[in-house]
């Protein structure tokens, strides 16, 4: 009868011990910037986590670890993720591109030392996870090396809606989300082609989009929203905005007006 070596039927984890368990990526969604509408779900997680992780702009807190203020426990260890870019510029500019590839590699880097310790890692995202989130870019790095779990969030631009008591679509509207940093002809466009929209990314952009918005005639139904939930909430018709001061927490809305019942 042929003899099996009992080392070889354990396999090498027994022969080198257990293998190390790895830690998970747990990308929250945070909502609009109200602490009570995070989801029970995002509480439960981030108070579970020994790791919380968050972006911010350099020298800053940030607005997504203010959000989580009142939720964290004591002795939680935090990894501040600092960019070294914030302005509202095209993706596409090549300068810009290269500067945060590096940042999110370097970030995801940092990640995946902590995740290969066996600790899992609570990633805080504004909004919702994967709706223009920086999230976004370190999931694609890490996926394939570690578990990860994504928890929604109300999107930024709900919250706004909200505040401003704003139904956005009615019956078979069409919405449009919009990136202020198109250039001014495709905003005009893309306006005058759908039903409601929502435009993002205001900040230096804010003249040309607001240029856009009354070029595509559409000026008397928008709105501008700026810290929509969150203290220091302002809401006003858009046409009544005549500085051209536009913080990183502002959009601007275009109601639907479709069929209604």
């Amino acid at each position: 009868m042929n003899m099996i070596d009992p080392a070889l039927a354990r396999g090498p984890e027994a022969e080198d011990g257990p293998a190390q368990t790895v830690g998970t990526l747990h990308g929250i969604g945070l909502g609009p910037g109200d602490p009570d509408l995070l989801t029970v779900k995002a509480v439960r997680l981030i108070q579970a986590a020994p790791v919380v992780a968050y972006f911010a702009k350099r020298g800053r807190r940030g607005n997504a670890r203010s959000i989580v203020d009142g939720w964290l426990k004591p002795g939680v260890e935090e990894m501040p993720l600092e960019y070294p870019v914030t302005t509202e510029i095209p993706f596409a500019e090549e300068g810009y591109r290269s500067e945060l590839s590096g940042f999110y590699a370097e970030a995801a880097a940092r990640l995946g030392a902590v995740l290969e310790s066996g600790r899992d890692v609570a990633l805080l995202a504004e909004g919702d996870p994967l709706f223009y989130g920086s999230f976004m870019h370190l999931f694609v790095r890490l996926q394939g090396r570690f578990s990860v779990s994504i928890v929604p969030g109300v999107t930024g631009m709900s919250g706004c809606w909200t505040a401003a008591r704003a139904p956005i679509t009615w019956g078979d509207d069409v919405l449009t989300v919009l990136p202020g940093t198109l250039p001014s002809e495709d905003l005009v466009e893309r306006l005058k082609s759908t039903d409601a929209a929502v435009i993002m990314k205001l900040g230096t952009n804010f003249p040309k989009v607001r240029a856009a918005v009354a070029a595509a005639g559409l000026l008397d139904g928008a709105i501008y929203v700026e810290r929509g939930t969150m203290s220091g909430e302002r809401v006003l018709p858009l046409k009544d905005k005549t500085d051209d001061a536009a913080p990183y927490f502002s959009i601007v809305l275009v109601p639907g007006r479709g069929r209604r019942p």
